[in-house]
């Protein structure tokens, strides 16, 4: 039986698998307006808060700070992110065709690949730059050179392009000869494993294996960085400084658990124990809710993001 390549699609009975079927969110008529308004709105929100974030420190020169060089690379990657599932879930609940080609499925699923890895990374960076700024205050513009920065950024970008390009890769090698319902609202590498007639062997352990890679190693660096944080606080006499730094890093450790813990629940686990059920709710929290937080978390107590805004809009900001 043939590879599932580009050039030549798995065959069932001697017919080319060309399309699958997503599943969707629901079935229900009478839900599809209510999830329509839903997405429609957080997509909106997530867009626009991303992109929005992304042009006030790119325009404001008192926001080009290591921080804020990566909260930028974030809210970029973020609406790219949402991007790349959203929009094909809203076209899904407006029409009851829910088909997705070979070739679009393997898109979607590269893009899902690269991205959220690239987050991960870009977390963890971002922590060890908070690590920086309040355990070494003094050498903190050494340690978050533009070199730094650049080399952080660019290391994650080369490490989730490494797990996409290796799964996809994997993918292309897989015979589908039977069902094509993916049970999933987009294509995501566990439910398509469960339709291969082939050996998914070598998918899963490259599965498990980046899995580490991407989400445990760098949730513990962070979990490190942060422990040394909150010592480093607590040595803090000042009250307001104590708060602050308290609260920059109570922000994105909310971020690291609902987007790690969600990866690690769909990723980590056998492929055998893959839930119809529970999978998507942990994709929704992971692809499409944390990239809506994100702006408002990182920004919504951010005095400086706040001046940058009044700034923006031609008023006096808050001091």
């Amino acid at each position: 039986m043939g590879g599932l390549t580009p050039g030549s699609l798995s065959r069932a009975n001697g017919t080319p698998v060309s399309e699958f079927l997503l599943e969707g969110l629901t079935d229900a008529k009478e839900l599809k307006p209510v999830l329509f308004t839903i997405f429609l709105l957080v997509y909106i929100v997530a867009l626009a808060g991303n992109l929005g974030i992304t042009c006030l420190i790119v325009l404001d020169q008192r926001l080009h700070t290591p921080m804020y060089f990566f909260l930028a690379n974030l809210s970029l990657l973020d609406a790219a992110y949402v991007s790349n599932s959203v929009p094909q879930v809203l076209a899904h609940l407006l029409t009851t065709e829910r088909l997705i080609s070979y070739r679009a499925c393997l898109t979607q699923m590269f893009f899902l690949h690269f991205l959220a890895p690239w987050e991960c990374f870009l977390l963890t960076a971002m922590a060890y730059d908070h690590y920086a700024a309040i355990c070494r205050p003094l050498h903190y513009l050494v340690l978050m050179g533009p070199r730094t920065r650049a080399m952080l950024a660019s290391v994650s970008c080369l490490l989730a392009l490494t797990n996409s390009l290796t799964h996809i890769l994997l993918a292309t090698k897989l015979d589908f000869c039977g069902p094509r319902l993916i049970t999933h609202f987009f294509c995501d590498l566990p439910p398509l494993l469960k339709l291969a007639c082939s050996s998914t062997h070598p998918n899963e352990l490259g599965l498990f294996f980046f899995s580490f890679l991407v989400a445990l190693i760098p949730c513990a660096l962070v979990v490190i960085s942060c422990i040394n944080v909150v010592a480093a606080i607590l040595r803090i006499r000042s009250a307001e400084g104590r708060h602050k730094a308290f609260s920059t890093c109570a922000a994105h450790l909310t971020m690291v658990c609902i987007f790690y813990i969600t990866s690690v629940l769909c990723y980590i686990l056998p492929n055998a124990s893959y839930s119809k059920t529970s999978s998507p709710v942990f994709a929704v929290l992971y692809t499409i809710i944390t990239p809506m937080l994100n702006p408002i978390i990182y920004s919504l107590r951010n005095k400086e993001v706040k001046r940058a805004v009044y700034k923006v809009l031609g008023r006096e900001g808050p001091v």
